[in-house]
């Protein structure tokens, strides 16, 4: 009977275990989980950089990870390593996802191509006129740049809260939007606050960008090769002073994506007579059935194979760690009695919450009525009020710009407040309509 009771429960202690690991796998498939684990890891950081243990959290993501990290050729301390190794991983993703929907997705059309590329300068210009209304006629005008990016993180990360019932080509619009955004500031850090593009680094760029074009040409798919390649990319960036992290967008957009032909198997069958001896009387050669090329990695084009490879790791290792590196802003730096703090902090947050989407939204409007471009379907402008609502989370990027044009530490702390309250307001703002949003599709879903 004991025996019989101790078979009893291992059954239902397997039973439980295969239905909590049927939960887990469930749990993790949901689009919607990334998005929390990435609100808790900025939850954690920001409430260890304004409690007594700000200190650890600091030196710990400048912790050294290399015996010569100290000099800033081999800087690689644990930010560095997150947002300028790791997230060139998120934006490898990013790019081939992109590539992936301009192959044959929304973005496959000429006409709906164009359209975040136009909502993106929307997004750029309003923003910067919105700033320059406030600060034109001080010395903080060249601040203009600030409220024009788009952290595509934290706003992929917001938009994955609502689940898989968005549209999936509301959240390629989004990063497409996010991708020329940032490309955008880009050009505008090497255009207004930097002494110009390195000369050697933009040959790095080039060259990397050639050789991996040629590979593909002729048909190497030796991932050392790529590796290589992939590697003096993101070296060339770095000298050129451009995030060496979008080395990762450039590569996903030039992954191919017709699935790769593995060699066919050729074979010669051999016919003829046998002798008594067990010789051959008479050997002819027939002629060898059809083989069909079958495609490597079960039938995946590589760009796909990528995605797969990438998502999880990407979902919920770093974009979190991304999150818990970059969140942890000390909100008793903040001084809102200094000089400027009128014009500034309007400039900044506002530029984000209110400049954005209205930019995209204004530039959208008049582009698909002029006949430009075309909005797609499933989208609407319903659809591209969240997008507008969520490019206004400027949060890292915003905050980066920041550094690069305010040298003075009061305006820099005006600067990066403002970049926090509208970047948060515009989380808020797009999580709250996505909600409303949500329930209208799940409402015509019938469920």
């Amino acid at each position: 009977m004991a025996c019989f009771t101790a078979a009893h429960w291992l059954y239902a202690v397997r039973r439980a275990g295969g239905a909590v690991r049927a939960k887990w796998r469930y749990w993790l498939q949901q689009e919607a989980t990334g998005g929390v684990f990435l609100l808790i890891a900025a939850g954690a950081a920001l409430s260890l950089a304004n409690s007594p243990l700000r200190a650890l959290y600091e030196s710990f993501l400048h912790m050294p990870l290399l015996p010569f990290a100290g000099s800033r050729l081999w800087r690689f301390d644990v930010s560095f390593l997150v947002n300028d190794g790791l997230m060139t991983l998120f934006f490898l993703s990013v790019g081939a996802e992109i590539r992936q929907e301009i192959h044959n997705g929304v973005l496959s059309e000429l006409k709906q191509a164009v359209l975040p590329i136009i909502a993106a300068i929307g997004g750029v210009c309003l923003p910067a006129l919105l700033y320059s209304a406030f600060n034109a006629q001080t010395a903080f005008a060249h601040g203009w740049a600030v409220p024009t990016a788009t952290d595509i993180a934290f706003a992929v990360g917001v938009l994955a809260l609502l689940g898989k019932i968005i549209p999936a080509e509301l959240r390629i619009i989004l990063l497409a939007l996010a991708v020329i955004d940032d490309i955008i500031a880009v050009l505008i850090i090497a255009l207004f606050y930097s002494g110009g593009l390195n000369a050697p680094g933009a040959a790095l760029v080039i060259a990397a960008i050639m050789a991996v074009m040629l590979l593909q040409f002729l048909g190497f798919s030796s991932l050392l090769l790529y590796a290589s390649a992939a590697v003096i990319l993101w070296f060339g960036l770095w000298q050129t002073g451009i995030h060496p992290s979008l080395a990762g967008i450039i590569l996903g957009l030039l992954t191919p994506v017709a699935p790769l032909a593995s060699a066919p198997a050729t074979h010669k069958e051999k016919s003829g007579k046998v002798t008594k001896s067990g010789t051959i009387k008479a050997e002819k050669t027939a002629p060898a059935p059809a083989v069909r090329q079958k495609p490597a990695g079960n039938g995946l084009s590589p760009v796909r194979r990528l995605q797969k490879a990438l998502h999880f790791w990407v979902i919920f290792g770093i974009m979190p760690l991304f999150a818990f590196v970059n969140a942890g802003i000390n909100l008793g730096d903040i001084n809102f009695s200094a000089a400027g703090s009128a014009f500034i902090f309007p400039g900044v947050a506002g530029g984000l919450w209110l400049g954005k989407p209205l930019g995209v939204l204004l530039a959208s409007f008049l582009a698909v009525k002029s006949g430009l471009c075309r909005l797609p379907p499933a989208v609407g402008w319903r659809g591209m009020v969240l997008v507008g609502l969520l490019a206004g989370i400027g949060f890292t990027m915003a905050i980066f710009v920041s550094m690069l044009a305010f040298a003075d530490k009061s305006a820099l702390s005006l600067a990066v407040s403002g970049v926090l309250c509208g970047s948060a307001f515009s989380a808020v703002l797009g999580l709250g309509y996505g909600l409303l949003y949500r329930r209208t599709l799940l409402a015509a879903a019938g469920r």
